[in-house]
């Protein structure tokens, strides 16, 4: 068996200049030339998982195939590379020391004294070469959250300088991605922050085979020369990452500088042959020369921050380019929409997506915005809480059930619609009760979710606690709200349609986190195009 092989991702100078992109776009060119490749990220964080975080703060929870609940990094990974991730793929500083701590109260260390160095880096160095060990990959890209210097980041990057040394010559490399600033006032570029953000690197004896320099004016010659000799690297590693103007064209710019041929040669790999990436070009040609442009109201509360949503607006650009349609998303906080102001707020707006949330903030207006679309022949689409809100919107105003809600917004009300399952009501570790991972689902024939999907099975990925309460459902059905969806283990209805409607259709799965480039996802994609249709 081959030895695989270890690429590290560190940053430097500031975070956010997008390590997860260049890991992804890495790996992309990587796989297209006929390797074997996958991302994991390392957070320095003591969250045991993202889940616990609001999504302003770390932007949304990505959700695994096993129920992991993830970086949003993971989400690039998957949209890039078209590779199922899990568990494995991330790993949180909590769940290191959790681990270590567990092992310590097992008695698993015999009296030893338990430190940083050497139990809690061995730990990090086990769960690095976990997914290297399967003997399923050539190349492990390894992204380390956070910058070079902070004090939490401090076990990582020992932990890397170690396997780098244990693995051998070309058998890991460190690419350091930093930041080389514009000054307006003098009117040039700066390298002193990366000399610094690698010195810095070097302090903890980990030498960056290729910098990676993040920059919104073009390198010069000069500037790489310099770089390249007071950062100990070679001049062809220096590789220049300009703004782009959408993240799918990264992966080409690193083919154009060279970032991929420098990584296989520092690891001593054969280049294979030039990377096939035809079917990534044909998805930018399309993404780049839309035929048609539509907007689409995206009805949440966390509508402040891009990231909170990010899945979304990924699928929508998967959809968009698989339809040639642009699609400008407008973001509508809920918290301000009512009767009153909703038509003014929906005016110019082709569709809406009611996204999904947890807790009572802004729920009215989702319901009010339900209501609109159903009424005015509005395309329409909820996801999670969405659906759910269409659940509650159908129950009042058809079923006339006026206080009908779920028990999630209001424990009391007398008609929960939507409802804990018995089995869930004892639990009470927050993570405990939720539905997550990958969950099967029957659709019925002759649905829009059966025309939609092409087939009777399909199996997307939930993260939710509460469900339609099925007491509700043959009332709910007999007026026109069809379960379209149900999962077969438990009886649980996964989807809900209207029909005589453009469209309209509510899931209570997250089906934007299976969306890739090479797979858009087909609810999104209908919902285009019915948008599409229905405008003109």
């Amino acid at each position: 068996m081959n030895q695989t092989k270890y690429i590290f991702v560190t940053g430097g100078v500031t975070s956010s200049l997008g390590k997860g992109i260049i890991a992804a776009s890495l790996a992309k060119l990587l796989q297209a030339r006929g390797y074997r490749t996958t991302i994991q990220k390392f957070d320095p964080y003591l969250n045991v998982d993202p889940g616990t975080m609001n999504p302003y703060e770390h932007g949304e929870c990505y959700v695994t195939d096993d129920g992991a609940e993830t970086d949003l990094d993971l989400g690039h990974y998957e949209r890039f590379l078209n590779v199922p991730t899990s568990q494995a793929n991330n790993v949180t500083t909590g769940r290191v020391y959790l681990s270590v701590i567990e092992k310590e109260r097992r008695g698993e260390f015999l009296g030893k004294t338990v430190q940083v160095v050497p139990h809690i880096t061995n730990e990090i160095k086990e769960r690095m070469q976990l997914l290297g060990n399967s003997g399923d990959f050539d190349i492990i890209i390894t992204e380390i959250g956070g910058t070079v210097g902070d004090i939490e980041s401090l076990p990582y990057i020992e932990s890397v300088r170690q396997l780098v040394w244990e693995l051998g010559e070309s058998n890991g490399i460190v690419i350091h991605l930093t930041l080389v600033p514009y000054l307006a006032a003098a009117g040039e570029l700066k390298t002193k922050p990366t000399q610094h953000s690698v010195k810095t690197l070097m302090e903890s004896g980990i030498k960056a085979d290729i910098l990676v320099c993040r920059t919104e004016h073009e390198l010069s010659d000069e500037i790489r020369q310099k770089l390249a000799l007071f950062c100990n690297v070679k001049r062809e590693a220096v590789i220049q990452s300009i703004d782009a103007s959408t993240i799918y064209e990264v992966p080409l710019l690193m083919l154009e500088e060279g970032l991929d041929v420098v990584a296989l040669k520092k690891l001593d790999l054969p280049q294979k042959n030039t990377p096939d990436l035809e079917n990534w070009n044909t998805f930018l040609h399309r993404l780049k020369n839309p035929k048609h442009t539509i907007n689409v109201g995206l009805i949440g509360k966390y509508v402040e921050l891009q990231d909170s949503y990010k899945s979304i607006l990924e699928a929508f650009i998967h959809a968009g380019a698989s339809n040639e349609t642009k699609v400008n998303i407008i973001s509508i906080h809920s918290e301000y929409i009512d009767k009153d102001n909703i038509a003014e707020k929906f005016n110019g707006i082709d569709g809406i997506l009611v996204a999904p949330g947890f807790g009572e903030r802004g729920i009215e207006g989702k319901i009010e915005a339900v209501r609109y679309a159903r009424e005015n022949n509005l395309p329409f689409f909820g996801i999670c809480l969405g659906m759910q809100m269409a659940v509650i919107e159908y129950s009042r105003t058809i079923l006339g059930l006026s206080d009908a809600n779920s028990t999630e917004m209001n424990p009391n009300t007398t008609n929960p619609v939507i409802d804990l399952m018995e089995e869930q009501k004892t639990i009470t570790d927050k993570g405990g009760t939720m539905r997550l991972g990958s969950w099967k689902c029957d659709l019925k024939e002759g649905t829009l979710a059966h025309q939609i999907y092409c087939k009777t099975q399909i199996s997307e990925r939930h993260r939710h606690r509460y469900e339609y309460n099925n007491k509700y459902a043959s009332e709910l059905e007999k007026a026109g709200l069809i379960s379209s969806g149900i999962n077969p283990d438990t009886g649980l209805v996964e989807i809900v349609e209207i029909q005589n409607h453009p469209f309209f259709i509510g899931v209570q799965y997250h089906p934007e986190y299976k969306s890739t480039v090479a797979n858009p996802q087909p609810i999104f994609v209908s919902f285009v195009a019915a948008m599409v249709k229905n405008k003109k």
